[in-house]
C-alpha cells in the first residue's frame, strides 16, 4: 500500500512538472488578440523582408526547427501544395528559422517552395515570438505558427504542430475567423 501510495506522488509531481515547464515554454508567446510583433529579416533571396510588408493581408507565419529534415520538409511540402487555397483567402506563408538565406534558398530550390523563408541567424524573431528550442546544445525555431489577421492581430497560435496535417489545420481556421467577421 505504500509502495502504491509514492508511485502515485511521483506521478502527480511529474505531472505538475510537466504541466509547469509546458505552461512556461509558451508563456512569452505573443497572444491572441495581440498585436504581432513585427520584425525584418533575409529572405531565400537576399532581400529584406519585413511584416508590416504584408500590412492588409493574412499571416501564416511559420516557425520551423531545420530545412531538409523529414518533418519540416512535409509541413513545407503541404503548405506549398495549399498556397494558391491561401492566396484565395489573401494569405501569405512565411516561413522562419535559424538557418541562413543560403540553406534556404537550396531548400527552396530542392523542394518546390515558392514563398518566403526567413533566416532567423541571431535567433532574435524566435525568441520574440517565444519560437526557440534547444536540442543538442545547440538552438533550433520551435515549431509554432501564428495567423496574424491584415490589421496585424494574432488570431490564432498552434505551439503543438502536426507537419502533415498542420496546413489543412491553419486553412480550416482561417476560413472559421474569415467566416466569422466579414471586415476581414
Amino acid at each position: 500500500m505504500k509502495l502504491i501510495s509514492m508511485a502515485l506522488v511521483a506521478v502527480a509531481v511529474l505531472a505538475m512538472a510537466s504541466a509547469i515547464s509546458v505552461s512556461s515554454a509558451a508563456s512569452g508567446a505573443p497572444a491572441v488578440g495581440a498585436t504581432a510583433p513585427d520584425f525584418t529579416l533575409n529572405s531565400q533571396e537576399s532581400k529584406s523582408v519585413s511584416l508590416h510588408d504584408f500590412k492588409g493581408k493574412w499571416v501564416v507565419l511559420y516557425f520551423y526547427p531545420k530545412d531538409f529534415t523529414t518533418g519540416c520538409t512535409i509541413e513545407a511540402h503541404n503548405f506549398q501544395r495549399d498556397l494558391a487555397q491561401y492566396e484565395q483567402k489573401n494569405a501569405v506563408i512565411v516561413g522562419v528559422s535559424v538557418q541562413d538565406e543560403d540553406s534556404h534558398q537550396k531548400f527552396c530550390t530542392k523542394e518546390g517552395l515558392s514563398f518566403k523563408l526567413l533566416a532567423d541567424t541571431k535567433q532574435e524573431v524566435s525568441t520574440e515570438y517565444d519560437s526557440v528550442m534547444t536540442y543538442n546544445n545547440a538552438k533550433y525555431s520551435a515549431r509554432h505558427t501564428f495567423l496574424i489577421d491584415p490589421q496585424g492581430k494574432v488570431q490564432k497560435v498552434w505551439l503543438e504542430v502536426k507537419p502533415d496535417k498542420h496546413s489543412e489545420e491553419v486553412l480550416a481556421a482561417l476560413t472559421e475567423l474569415q467566416g466569422a467577421s466579414p471586415s476581414r
